[in-house]
């Protein structure tokens, strides 16, 4: 059976996959989610046969039903190549008491190249299957690591235009150079005076703006999105849980049906919903272990049923998890409001207007899969230490924020299920902050002199894309207030 989407603020609303992916987002701020979905048509033990792009096929096929087999191939394979510094794509590596799934082995560093390495594949794809002639302009909002990705796979893609917002100054010196170096005839990327959430809610404002979507459709433009709001970049992160799951069953660590946990570093949520949807299709995952950083607006939902993001923003050396309002948690929501789309509508507004939301006892009840907790800035420090001295394993700060809050979850529950833990981004994306974490006398390094000894003392290679960044030249200069945004856009595109 086809899976259809449909809007979580208007049940009225419904798209193809295709037509999902093309608007990226739905009418009055909603997401779109699947109206089912369907199990994996292929044992377990034949996917641990399987290499990472025919896994991929074996997810994608049953959420993305109207795309031809050709197709959706033709997408993958154009997506998981050489790109990636390895033919496993998604190497799974045993360390401290974890397993550790490295998906920062793309052309940016991070596992947002997981989905964004296919996303314009699939845009394009999409495009053609519906008649679209307009040029498709990617708006996107990032907290570090989804703008380099998605500037790095729709770079002079035909038909298109990228138009990335970022925090000027709440990103790190790495991100913020692999972005404002990149090249392509139809990239943009703009720093704003404010913060991500500042930046993801003028985005989400100019989707919703009919007025701006006329005049563009005049000009022969129309918006989509990279976000992880967008269900293209949703579906493709699915697949590396199924992937981790079976290399397991590959390799001996688990026999087929015995459960796993897994523990995702995530600010917006997508990362961790994707592994949700997971266990959906049929894959045993016991518990999802949300890892927040001091930002931990997650974590108090989880502990309270209350959503507040009335509070600081404090900036931290995991940037890409800075975030107040997670974005994708409302896919879940919808999802433990019983798909009741105006239930959800009414949750979504009072975030809107108060900054807060609550759950009800029977949708708190719901939840009983997910454990949060957090990481201090001084627990992440330690952990990256700890585990560099004990494994000679050097992790960034985002999964070190994982690993703290999964040695939390163990003391705390006593559950010694095999845990999966996704580690999102290589240590050279963050290297000022792993190397001072490792040893404080690395504090009056410069950034490129820390990636030289960060290669001495791991053995690892220094990535293509850090060096691509050494002596590039700034192409991207532009700054704007966060309420000059549409301005902006509308400067680039000239209406």
């Amino acid at each position: 059976m086809d899976v259809t989407y449909k809007s979580t603020r208007n049940s009225s609303e419904t798209a193809t996959a295709s037509q999902a992916i093309l608007k990226g987002l739905a009418e009055r701020g909603g997401l779109f989610v699947p109206d089912h979905i369907p199990a994996l048509d292929v044992s377990l033990e034949t996917l641990a046969k399987m290499s990472y792009k025919q896994v991929a096929y074996e997810v994608m096929k049953l959420m993305f039903t109207d795309f031809t087999e050709e197709e959706l191939k033709h997408c993958i394979d154009g997506a998981y190549d050489k790109k990636f510094d390895t033919e496993l794509i998604a190497p799974l590596v045993s360390k401290a008491g974890a397993h550790y799934l490295e998906l920062f082995h793309g052309a940016t560093i991070a596992f947002k190249d997981m989905a964004l390495s296919i996303l314009p594949y699939l845009l394009v794809t999409a495009a053609k299957k519906n008649n679209v002639k307009n040029d498709i302009v990617i708006l996107t909002a990032t907290s570090g690591d989804t703008g380099k990705a998605a500037l790095a796979g729709f770079a002079d893609v035909p038909g298109t235009k990228i138009i990335v917002f970022y925090p000027k100054n709440g990103v790190s010196p790495i991100q913020e150079k692999q972005m404002v170096t990149q090249k392509g005839n139809n990239t943009y990327v703009v720093g704003i005076v404010g913060n991500f959430d500042d930046a993801q809610t003028g985005v989400k404002n100019m989707f919703s703006d009919k007025a701006l979507a006329e005049e563009m459709d005049r000009a022969g433009y129309q918006f989509s999105s990279a976000n992880s709001i967008n269900i293209g970049r949703l579906v493709p992160q699915m697949v590396y849980y199924v992937y981790a799951y079976t290399r397991l069953v590959a390799d001996g660590t688990i026999s087929v049906g015995e459960p796993i946990n897994v523990v995702v570093p995530t600010g917006n949520f997508g990362n961790i919903l994707a592994a949700y949807y997971a266990k959906e299709m049929g894959l045993p995952i016991a518990k999802f272990i949300c890892a927040s950083n001091e930002n931990k607006v997650l974590y108090d939902f989880f502990a309270t049923g209350v959503y507040d993001k009335n509070r600081d923003f404090i900036l931290t050396s995991s940037p890409s998890m800075d975030i107040l309002i997670s974005s994708n948690l409302e896919r879940l929501i919808y999802r433990i409001a019983g798909e009741d789309s105006e239930k959800n509508n009414q949750l979504m507004q009072a975030l809107t207007k108060e900054g807060k939301y609550e759950i009800t006892g029977e949708m708190r009840a719901k939840l009983s899969l997910f454990y949060g907790n957090y990481a201090s800035e001084q627990e992440t420090a330690a952990t990256i230490k700890r585990v560099y001295t004990s494994d000679h394993y050097i992790m960034d700060t985002h999964t070190a924020v994982a690993a703290t809050v999964y040695d939390k979850y163990v003391k705390d529950t006593g559950d010694k299920t095999p845990t999966v833990i996704a580690s999102t981004a290589s240590p050279y994306k963050f290297t000022r902050s792993v190397m001072e974490a490792i040893d404080t006398k690395y504090a009056s390094q410069s950034d490129f002199a820390l990636v030289d000894e960060l290669n001495r003392i791991s053995g690892v290679t220094i990535p293509q894309a850090i060096e691509d960044i050494r002596s590039a030249e700034i192409l991207h200069d532009t700054v704007c207030d966060k309420a000059e945004m549409e301005q902006t856009v509308r400067d680039i595109l000239k209406l």
